[in-house]
């Protein structure tokens, strides 16, 4: 091969790499905006309840446990998650399968939570549409701000889907559970979180559509 041929192949590749580099680059800069999308947080203030949203327990009833030693509100609310075939095929077996609030509970009560300070409405509920719709309906007062505490990967819907069940009164306080593995630079490199993610977006989309699918995992 003679020196003119070697250069332009040289060349040639280094063109490659730098194009392959870039193209990485520029991927990898995409899916961390599409995960930090998701992420948001509202500064604390004094609120009259803390609502941990049903899912990725024990992380989101942890925080919820945290703020409430912390002072920053008197009441903690869980809501009853509806319950599900496989549950009831379970109970017609007569093989009772716990329910998820109960373990929210149970967890609250070991953090410290009294359980005159947990609130359960009566209402059952199934999704986060239906869920802060129970928590709306069991608010004596639209004073005072609530704190809704969730996942990362599920703040920003959280807080979307409170404005649209209460028009923004009382104030919703979004607060990430710390203890959530989620990472939103690198939520691709983890099944479990692509999943998330994806059902995170779709759910932004039944939002923005009016809610035309259910009521929203």
């Amino acid at each position: 091969m003679n020196p003119q041929s070697k250069r332009k192949r040289v060349l040639l590749y280094s063109a490659i790499v730098v194009l392959a580099l870039t193209v990485g680059f520029t991927r990898v800069h995409i899916l961390r905006a599409v995960g930090s999308f998701l992420v948001r947080e509202d500064t604390l203030q004094q609120a009259q309840a803390i609502v941990a949203l049903a899912g990725q327990t024990p992380f989101r009833e942890l925080e919820t446990a945290k703020l409430y030693r912390a002072g920053w509100a008197p009441l903690v609310i869980i809501v009853r998650g509806a319950q599900s075939d496989e549950a009831k095929a379970l109970l017609a077996l007569g093989i009772p399968a716990g329910e998820g609030w109960e373990v929210s509970r149970e967890v609250l009560l070991r953090q410290g939570v009294p359980s005159s300070a947990i609130m359960i409405p009566r209402a059952t509920a199934g999704g986060t549409l239906g869920e802060l719709q129970a928590v709306a309906q069991s608010l004596r007062s639209r004073d005072g701000a609530i704190i809704l505490v969730t996942s990362k990967y599920h703040a920003r819907r959280t807080q979307l889907t409170w404005n649209y069940v209460t028009d923004s009164r009382p104030r919703g306080i979004v607060r990430v559970a710390t203890g959530d593995p989620f990472d939103p630079v690198r939520w691709w490199r983890e099944r479990r979180f692509v999943l998330a993610v994806v059902r995170e977006y779709l759910g932004l989309v039944n939002y923005y559509a009016g809610f035309p699918v259910g009521s929203g995992a």
